[in-house]
């Protein structure tokens, strides 16, 4: 999934990727994401828990597309050219949501 945002010039990590793979604890990917100054795309709502509760991540991305495959999230992604509107929204937003109607800034 880290694909289409390096793609786009962004600097991506999945989880796969850290030393504990998916195993990561949401704390210690909130701390990597808060120390690296990264957004934590998810579609889990704990993510979103933690940052209204307490700030963290710093930024966050909701996938709220429902029951989709990661194949059709990049196609949406791509499509529709949302990445730019995504890392704009991120530059004076903290959290933002992708859902089946498009980007929606939520705080």
């Amino acid at each position: 999934m880290t694909g289409w945002l390096t793609a786009a010039g962004c600097d991506a990590a999945h989880t796969l990727d850290l030393p504990d793979g998916n195993r990561t604890t949401d704390e210690q990917v909130n701390d990597l994401a808060d120390r690296e100054q990264r957004a934590v795309i998810t579609k889990d709502a704990d993510f979103v828990d933690a940052h209204v509760l307490r700030g963290r991540p710093a930024k966050l991305l909701l996938i709220s597309t429902g029951n989709i495959s990661n194949r059709d999230l990049e196609v949406l992604v791509l499509v529709v050219p949302l990445i730019q509107d995504i890392v704009r929204e991120f530059g004076s937003h903290s959290f933002l949501e992708l859902g089946p109607a498009g980007l929606i800034v939520r705080g």
